[in-house]
């Protein structure tokens, strides 16, 4: 038997990936080498952007029921008490962006949601089950087990983490540095006396800290800080001895006894990327392509934000709908994007160890910019052949941008968001004005497998009296989307802008160029 796609590792990389591939039909075997799920939080935030990602995917409700998007940070230096702040405090929700702040989770829990939903569709991910090497053929790949079992598959995705044996055999360079002298413990503990109602940092006049971060659906907290050295300058083992002597030195806390750790480690600064996502049938995605800094959070985000870049075009070439040459607008898309996070967490990461040294300032401060916005350099990305109608000041939305979220009523009067309109994985057809209407419902006949279409009627409801598929009652879908004339816009199934136009043949055209899909000379 052979699956449609292999995939080596059942982090939150690999199981957005297998969701998206198993929600549109393509054949998904997940293995992981791990014996059992782990229970550690390890990357604990998920970004907005990486909300509407699982929006879509079918997981940010039970995200936001687990998780919290409100925790102050509560500063101190050498034992005194700073501030308390919330740098996201006056942060709304608007019509094109449901997710003002990010929300706090322990990645154990992001991947118990995210198993949980995969098994929705049939698909468990295979413990115990390690992949020791693999060969590619023009047909698909054979990974052999550890075991010695093998495993025939049309394509192979390394979803393995920042160690991957997936890209080791590749033979892919993992570029970049690791920064020995720069590291710090991390691990979660329960730790009885400390309050659990805002996220404690400790500094010191000496350069040292420590924080200890409550983790929602727990006992335990996050702890990091910096490491113990022995007489060589080397980082100690971490230990909940060493823990609680390091909790004691930058707290100062008298009383409070730190107990049952489930998670201890060391992490060293390490900022590495390779130079290629893709190599013929087997690709590469989440920290197995680049592993960041820790500050902004960012490894796990860009990691789900991977799968759903990758998600519905390996599903469209592995089960034969579209060329493999769909496949190269992966690593086209995503590699500069990888390139820039490691820029920015890097970045944040030298920010922190600058302002922790000043009393008054938090870390906080150091927040990421925003992530997700767009692939305008993308082959994927037609421009338009002419503006389709005013656009909203400041940003013009272009093709390959985010697709914008906008408050609607369906044809039977209830309120619907785009985003609930795009959770279908097929691309996705707005049609402005009783204009184009016949052309929407004509090109979704046509391209059934591949594209949904919807009527979008304005703010008095049309003048043609025909009922639309959608009311943009307030007007904030013809805001968000720069429309003022009649205009058809295209949307990709991973809700991103894929086309501005007038004119029906350019849909078509479109979507026969995935459907055979040669890259850009």
């Amino acid at each position: 038997m052979t699956d449609d796609v292999l995939i080596v590792g059942a982090g939150p990389t690999g199981l957005t990936l297998a969701i998206e591939l198993a929600r549109r039909g393509a054949g998904v075997r997940i293995v992981d080498a791990a014996p059992a799920p782990h229970r550690e939080s390890r990357g604990k935030g998920l970004q907005p952007r990486t909300l509407e990602v699982l929006e879509d995917v079918g997981g940010t409700e039970r995200v936001l029921a687990t998780g919290t998007t409100r925790l102050p940070f509560r500063k101190y230096f050498d034992g005194a008490h700073v501030n308390d702040t919330d740098p996201f405090a006056d942060a709304l929700p608007t019509p094109d962006a449901p997710y003002e702040r990010g929300v706090l989770i322990g990645q154990w829990q992001v991947e118990e949601i995210l198993r949980e939903r995969l098994a929705e569709f049939g698909v468990g991910v295979q413990l115990g089950t390690e992949v020791a090497e693999f060969e590619q053929d023009t047909d698909g790949v054979t990974a052999v087990l550890a075991d010695g079992e093998r495993i025939r598959a049309g394509y192979l995705v390394g979803c393995d983490g920042g160690r991957s044996r997936v890209r080791k055999v590749m033979g892919v360079r993992f570029e970049g540095t690791t920064e020995e002298a720069q590291s710090m413990v991390v691990g979660d503990v329960e730790a009885e006396g400390i309050g659990r109602d805002v996220w404690h940092q400790w500094f010191t006049s000496d350069g040292g800290g420590l924080a200890l971060c409550p983790m929602p659906g727990t006992d335990s907290f996050q702890l990091q800080a910096s490491p113990e050295l022995d007489a060589d300058g080397e980082p100690l083992p971490p230990s909940l001895e060493s823990f609680q002597r390091i909790f004691d030195r930058y707290a100062r806390v008298p009383g409070v006894t730190l107990t049952n750790p489930t998670w201890l480690s060391i992490w060293r600064v390490n900022v590495r990327m390779v130079d290629r996502m893709r190599v013929g049938r087997v690709l590469l995605a989440g920290d197995a392509a680049h592993v960041h800094p820790i500050a902004g959070g960012l490894g796990m985000n860009t990691g789900i934000q991977d799968a759903y870049n990758l998600g519905w075009k390996l599903a469209l070439a592995a089960t034969g709908q579209a060329g493999p040459g769909l496949l190269d607008t992966y690593e086209e898309e995503r590699l500069p994007v990888a390139a820039w996070t490691l820029g920015v967490s890097s970045d944040l990461y030298a920010q922190v160890l600058e302002r922790v040294k000043e009393p008054g300032t938090g870390i906080e401060v150091a927040a990421p910019p925003p992530m997700g916005t767009g692939y305008p350099w993308s082959s994927l990305a037609r421009p338009a052949d002419g503006p389709v109608g005013s656009v909203g000041d400041p940003v013009v939305l272009r093709p390959g941008d985010r697709a914008p979220d906008a408050p609607c009523l369906d044809a039977s009067g209830h309120p619907v968001r785009l985003f609930q309109v795009y959770a279908d994985p097929r691309f996705t057809l707005l049609g402005f004005g009783a204009e184009v209407a016949d052309a929407v419902g004509k090109l979704a006949a046509e391209h059934d497998g591949l594209l949904q279409g919807f009527t979008v009627d304005g703010v008095d409801g049309g003048a043609s009296g025909a009922v639309a598929d959608l009311h943009d009652h307030e007007g904030h879908a013809r805001r968000a989307y720069g429309v003022t004339d009649p205009a058809l816009v295209l949307v990709r199934p991973d809700n991103h802008v894929a086309l501005f136009t007038r004119d029906p043949a350019e849909v078509t055209a479109y979507l026969a160029r995935i459907v055979t899909f040669t890259p850009k000379e």
